[in-house]
């Protein structure tokens, strides 16, 4: 059993060679193969159709409703740990998956994010070797962090079999490049982009929440329209979506690379773990029989259930889609009457989108932001970087390409 007091192994990542505003920092501009940014990075020219057909042997099929909101699939649960694990964010899904690929010897070493020492959000990058040191790394981070820096650090120490947890835009890098690694087996665990921002910034937003945001140990948004933060002393608080004070937020708050993701369900891993159509537990993507091998390995240790459906996403997407226009305008919002929101914040949970539901409606929201905010700030990017599959999701919302928007004839369906 090793020293839970010991550090992990995180090398220092080589300085970042200069870089656009575009970037995420997901660690490629400080490898050798930096040069490949260029063509690697999923906010220049993402190839999706390539790379799906790379990964899982197949594009989207995007007469599937389904696989065109979610990315190619074999299988989608609701999902729980039976025995959920002390730390996890929600139940330990994706810690566990990694943890039994070391526990079986299918890899050598797990890439991931640990908590900073003096930061519990702050993400560092490190290589884990000892499946019980995976129960370091439980629980959220938010901030950026060179991921796949630790690729070459990992071939250096001898590792020939890897797991990565990564989130899309990593994840996206790592597709592109991994031909030329030279491991003997990759498995990627993804979740879905998080919306990040610097560490900095989320402990802003903490400080709008609580006048004591250094207590803070837990934050999730969840599926019943509620933010739910956790404290020291073991306190919780549950704030609705239309009291968040998103509206005091600065216009920076976000990126630009953060508001304009076009991969939200990760659709280059292996397997997804995530919430949005999970209805208050965690929802599975499996999206290839690598995936399917990891789920497979965890045997009767998690709870898997349909993925649910109710409720109407329409109405909520069109508003969301008329507000983020005014604001990528520059224009005030429109802010809803204070009497307005108790009574909205009690409907929601109960007739609002649920499920897979819950999940389009945010992709489509994630769609409609993305073209807004390039046609705003980089119009130049969007026929390179949006993807056909977004503008599809956008369409019934009236956003359809303008002259110069898209570089080739929408796909037949």
């Amino acid at each position: 059993m090793p020293d839970a007091t010991s550090p992990l192994t995180a090398p220092t990542p080589a300085p970042a060679l200069p870089r656009g505003k575009m970037c995420t920092d997901c660690g490629l501009s400080r490898m050798k193969l930096a040069a490949e940014c260029g063509q690697a990075c999923q906010f220049t020219t993402p190839d999706f159709p390539k790379l799906e057909t790379q990964v899982h042997g197949a594009p989207r099929d995007t007469a599937d409703e389904d696989a065109r909101f979610f990315g190619p699939h074999i299988a989608m649960h609701r999902a729980a740990m039976r025995i959920p694990k002390p730390g996890a964010q929600w139940t330990g899904i994706t810690t566990s998956l990694a943890a039994k690929l070391l526990e079986t010897g299918a890899v050598d070493a797990v890439l991931t994010l640990a908590p900073a020492e003096d930061d519990i959000f702050r993400p560092v990058p490190v290589i884990i070797t000892d499946p019980a040191d995976m129960a370091r790394v439980r629980g959220m981070r938010m901030g950026y962090a060179p991921l796949l820096s630790l690729l070459e650090p990992a071939a250096d120490a001898g590792h020939k079999r890897l797991a990565i947890i990564g989130i899309p835009c990593q994840v996206h890098a790592l597709r592109n490049i991994e031909a030329q690694l030279g491991f003997e087996r990759l498995y990627v665990i993804g979740t879905p982009c998080s919306d990040n921002t610097t560490t900095e910034n989320f402990h802003d937003f903490l400080a709008l929440l609580t006048d004591k945001p250094e207590t803070v140990t837990y934050l999730e948004f969840r599926a019943d329209y509620r933010v739910e933060v956790r404290f020291e002393n073991a306190k919780t608080k549950l704030i609705p979506f239309l009291s968040l004070p998103i509206s005091n937020l600065p216009d920076d708050f976000f990126p630009l690379t953060c508001r304009t993701c076009t991969d939200y369900t990760n659709a280059l891993a292996d397997i997804t773990v995530g919430y949005m159509a999970g209805e208050g537990e965690q929802w599975l993507i499996v999206r290839n029989e690598r995936g399917q091998e990891m789920l497979n390995a965890l045997g009767d240790e998690i709870r898997l259930s349909p993925v649910g459906s109710s409720g109407k996403r329409t109405a909520a997407v069109k508003g969301f889609a008329e507000n983020t226009a005014r604001a990528a305008g520059g224009l005030p919002l429109r802010r809803m009457p204070d009497w307005v929101r108790p009574i909205v914040s009690f409907l929601q949970p109960r007739i609002g989108p649920k499920g897979r539901e819950f999940a389009k409606a945010r992709l489509e929201m994630k769609a409609v932001e993305t073209i807004l905010h390039l046609r705003r700030a980089a119009p130049a990017r969007m026929k390179h970087m949006i993807p056909d599959h977004v503008w599809a999701l956008a369409a019934p919302y009236g956003l359809r390409p303008e002259q110069g928007e898209r570089k080739t004839p929408p796909r037949a369906p």
